[in-house]
């Protein structure tokens, strides 16, 4: 049942990102005063860092997922935070595929409000949610080491 649940959120976070990206790589934008939503492909991680690495780059994260996933399996995270877990390795493997069948991540929130801060998607969002949760579980004791 928790393998059924991580597979669920996998599937669907994965399904909602792409389809999102796509309308947007079709031409989709809408402006406001403080967020705009505009198409952009990002060749780097966060604030365009590492683009010079080019396609090098997708290697170094697909290596980075696989082991991101071999950990939350071997340390039975998967099993603990079935949805957690499908969330945050769907995302990230959203943005991967990006990298693979365009070139680069499909970024398309701006916020420009006050100050004007890095272009993002809902990958990004919902990987530093997961991040963030994760760090809150270990940090406060709510993940326990083993599971029997």
């Amino acid at each position: 049942m928790k393998l059924k649940k991580f597979f669920i959120a996998f599937f669907v976070v994965l399904v909602v990102d792409q389809v999102i990206k796509q309308i947007f790589l079709h031409g989709l934008e809408l402006h406001s005063k403080c967020i705009s939503l505009v198409l952009a492909i990002n060749k780097g991680i966060a604030f365009s860092m590492l683009s010079f690495l080019g396609d090098n780059l997708k290697f170094i994260q697909l290596g980075i997922i696989l082991i991101l996933g071999l950990f939350l399996y071997k340390e039975n995270i998967i099993k603990r935070h079935p949805i957690l877990s499908g969330v945050l390795l769907a995302a990230a493997f959203s943005n991967l595929l990006d990298r693979f069948l365009i070139g680069g991540v499909v970024d398309y929130v701006y916020w420009h409000c006050g100050f004007k801060f890095a272009i993002f998607n809902l990958a990004d969002v919902l990987i530093d949610f997961s991040i963030v949760i994760f760090l809150y579980y270990y940090f406060f004791g709510k993940i326990p080491k083993k599971v029997a």
